[in-house]
């Protein structure tokens, strides 16, 4: 029987080591796995490279695993918002690495992760300092960049609601990074507000099959089914 429901955060990232590569979903709080990202403070693997949209907001989240110095390298489009003291204290002090990809850059290396391409060529950034050292080529007249797939060791994404097979199904905005994430990574770990019964979803309205996620943890009021 496939079950692929945990009983807590902390059994979904038990697993993850020193020096991982971790997709976050989130667009700033809207999707933002909050409790996973707590259970991997908790666990303290160290060196990790954190790919997202943003570098943190306040003191939670993402914040809060930089602070707690566990975060080597970020990958993101914004790092810097009006609360992002966390990020910045650690950046400006050299104890963070940034690499910074255009939001456009940012889901088209994910995507291509998770399809297999191993590059492709992208107008974004093209004469501009994010080009720095990398390929570019001019295609009928106009500059493109080389870019990179990005894959990771796990992916941490947050849905609505999820079956025992792990079929996501999300809230409206707050699904942004997650369906792409969950394709690019080696292990992906859903944390939802309902795990339903089998059978129960749309099949219309699934946006992630179960075939690309590996763990599903409740964290809402609904109890597994």
């Amino acid at each position: 029987m496939i079950d692929k429901t945990r009983p807590d955060t902390q059994s979904c990232v038990a697993d993850i080591a020193d020096g991982a590569t971790i997709l976050v979903g989130g667009f700033g709080g809207a999707g933002m796995p909050h409790e996973l990202i707590d259970a991997l403070i908790e666990r303290a693997p160290r060196d990790l490279t954190i790919v997202s949209n943003n570098a943190g907001n306040g003191t939670k989240g993402l914040a809060a695993l930089l602070a707690a110095g566990l975060v080597r390298k970020v990958v993101c489009s914004f790092p810097r918002q009006a609360d992002s003291h966390v990020f910045d204290g650690l950046y400006r002090s050299g104890q963070l690495e940034l690499e910074l990809v255009p939001q456009g850059n940012l889901v088209e290396r994910l995507r291509a992760g998770g399809a297999g391409i191993g590059a492709f060529f992208t107008p974004t950034g093209y004469g501009t300092p994010i080009a720095d050292g990398k390929e570019t080529r001019v295609i009928d007249g106009r500059g493109y960049v080389l870019e990179y797939p990005i894959k990771g060791d796990f992916a941490l994404i947050k849905a609505r609601q999820a079956d025992r097979w792990g079929n996501l199904v999300y809230r409206k905005t707050a699904r942004n990074f997650g369906p792409v994430m969950a394709t690019a990574a080696k292990m992906t770990v859903a944390q939802v507000e309902e795990i339903v019964p089998l059978g129960s979803l749309d099949p219309e309205v699934i946006v992630t099959p179960g075939a690309f996620v590996d763990r599903v943890v409740a964290v809402g009021t609904g109890a597994a089914q």
